[in-house]
């Protein structure tokens, strides 16, 4: 249930790319601003696993530091972003449908202070940005 301190909403689309595709373009943080619009510059500090971090500056934003908080190859990440007591764990899950479909899932869970305000606003462009990510994974084989 939602109240003004937890906020949750998933988005989801499928395509005929493979998971290995999908997640290969996960992988490569560096050029996560070539496909989500949401994103003007991006940096990770060490390699894609559980634990790193990186920072992400949104056009027009201040940048924010995020935590890969779960990795599993082929399967999903999570990153959690924290502003003040402020949580924001977005998980990006590749789940197979049978031969060549797959459906890519972002699902978004914020609490405390405002949630239900910056979550709607975190996820806006989610739509787009499955759109963008399924074209350049359509396009990658």
């Amino acid at each position: 249930m939602n109240d003004e301190n937890t906020w949750r909403c998933e988005y989801a689309t499928e395509t005929s790319a493979s998971p290995e595709t999908i997640w290969r373009i996960f992988r490569d943080v560096a050029a996560w601003k070539n496909w989500n619009a949401g994103i003007e510059q991006i940096d990770i500090d060490g390699p894609f696993v559980t634990g790193t971090w990186f920072t992400m500056k949104p056009p027009g934003e201040n940048p924010l530091r995020s935590q890969l908080v779960d990795v599993r190859e082929n399967v999903c990440f999570v990153d959690e972003t924290r502003v003040g007591d402020l949580a924001i764990l977005v998980a990006h899950r590749i789940e197979p449908l049978g031969p060549q479909r797959t459906r890519i899932v972002y699902a978004v869970d914020a609490s405390g202070p405002q949630a239900a305000e910056i979550g709607p606003a975190v996820s806006a462009d989610f739509p787009e940005v499955l759109a963008s990510l399924v074209k350049l994974a359509e396009g990658a084989r």
